[in-house]
């Protein structure tokens, strides 16, 4: 028993002496860097080098599967079913115009109408724009993540073993190091908030708390390895506005505030998050809802029109789409960040899935499953633009207002612009989207009807 004692002592020593070393690598190379905001470029160079790795094992799998006369994976679309961009009233036209020869303004009603809506029905179950948004976006090409081909099969043995340390390299290496800086990031900034809170409102506190929650947001993202590349920076939120963005992420939240000093808007939470939250609105005016106050829309357009209404106050980060999209779309936003007056500052966030899918499906995965997916994943890769400020005009209201604003973000960041309630992901159709449809035909029946009317 004694004679083990000195290799105890030994294996001790080592294991000090790694953790010492690890430590002071984390506090040169990205703690330290992530407080003062500047980047040695390693994550740059590490990008680089995935994407060489990537386009060798692509061009591996497809010489392979050809040898093997394996079908290829076919590359994600927008949609599997070609449509024009016309109106119910001009399609039900040119199928009359193709299949009756009376005047096309002659009768109320004709059977063939019928046809049109089987058709469009039949269109939207095959081809249905609102469902493949909750899903992850299929890839070109492998990422050594996941076999994103379905038909793959084994192709060599090299590509095996490059999958292999692939998992050795993300589960032994790089999750233990993103723990132990999601941690550290997690602690100084409720450590940090909360002695904040002590001191009196001013300039120095104000100065602080900036400085705080940019250092430790920096830290998460590094936890991430997030690469993020912002666009338009002269655009940022300013005071007493409310910056709106696409929402892709809880993560979403991490990628701007590590470039920017918002108040957060959201429901108050226990465990951690409540921890978090408590400490975080002792040094910024941050606006927490309880559960029961959430669904109040006029207490809630109360609380934030009192804060912008004040220009000292930092600019509010709002997400009006309410849910989590897959990043190839935006869907309707809500009007009520639109209604209050206060200027909007747009944000188009795009990420690339081939280092990581950032999509949270929160209907297939919890909380805690998706962060081990964020911190196993190769890296975070995302462009962030800020949009010039908008405001309301005078004939705008408040649903056309989010329209314009939504618009503007989905052609900066070269997503899909859907009109679709996000909220379809948990509930049904509303009855207005079917009402809307059947007042455009009953319209134009009457309208025809009029028209003969006055002749």
């Amino acid at each position: 028993m004694f004679l083990l004692l000195p290799f105890d002592s030994l294996v001790v020593n080592l294991l000090g002496i790694s953790i010492t070393v690890l430590f002071t690598l984390l506090l040169v190379f990205i703690i330290v860097p992530a407080i003062f905001g500047v980047s040695f470029g390693i994550r740059k160079v590490y990008m680089k080098t995935l994407l060489k790795i990537f386009q060798w094992a692509t061009l591996r799998i497809e010489r392979g599967a050809k040898e093997k006369n394996h079908p290829l994976y076919k590359p994600y679309v927008n949609g599997i079913i070609a449509k024009e961009p016309t109106s119910l009233e001009e399609e039900i036209k040119e199928l009359r115009r193709s299949g009756s020869s009376k005047a096309l303004d002659t009768p109320e009603f004709e059977l063939s109408d019928i046809f049109y809506f089987c058709r469009k029905g039949i269109e939207t179950i095959m081809d249905d724009e609102v469902t493949k948004r909750f899903s992850a976006e299929e890839l070109e090409s492998w990422n050594l993540l996941s076999r994103t081909n379905y038909n793959f099969q084994y192709i060599s043995l090299r590509l095996t073993v490059l999958w292999g340390l692939g998992v050795l390299i993300r589960y032994c290496f790089l999750l233990p190091l993103r723990i132990a800086l999601a941690f550290t990031g997690i602690s100084l900034l409720v450590t940090g908030t909360t002695v904040l809170g002590y001191l009196p409102a001013g300039r120095c506190k104000e100065f602080l708390s900036k400085h705080v929650h940019l250092m430790c947001y920096r830290i998460c993202v590094r936890a991430l390895t997030a690469i993020i590349t912002y666009h338009h920076r002269e655009n940022r939120p300013r005071n007493g506005g409310i910056c709106v963005a696409n929402h892709t992420s809880p993560i979403d939240v991490i990628i701007l505030a590590s470039d920017g000093y918002y108040a957060m808007v959201g429901q108050i939470h226990g465990g951690l998050m409540g921890v978090i939250q408590r400490a975080m609105v002792k040094a910024c005016p941050h606006v927490w809802f309880e559960r029961s106050e959430v669904k109040d829309r006029h207490l809630v357009a109360k609380r934030l029109t009192e804060h912008v209404q004040d220009k000292s106050k930092l600019p509010i980060l709002i997400f009006p789409e309410g849910t989590c999209i897959n990043n190839t779309s935006v869907m309707m936003f809500k009007k009520g960040s639109f209604e209050i007056g206060a200027t909007v500052y747009p944000v188009a966030i795009k990420y690339d899935p081939q280092f990581g899918d950032a999509f949270w499906n929160s209907s297939k995965y919890g909380m805690v499953t998706y962060l081990l997916r964020m911190m196993t994943s190769w890296a975070i890769v995302c462009s962030v633009w800020y949009l010039p400020p908008m405001t309301r005009q005078p004939e705008e209201d408040a649903v056309q207002f989010a329209n314009r604003v939504k618009s503007a973000i989905a052609r900066q960041g070269g997503l899909v612009d859907l009109l679709w309630d996000g909220g379809l992901k948990r509930e049904k159709v509303k009855d207005t989207f079917k009402e809307e449809q059947q007042k455009l035909y009953s319209k134009m029946i009457v309208g025809n009807h009029e028209d003969r009317s006055r002749s």
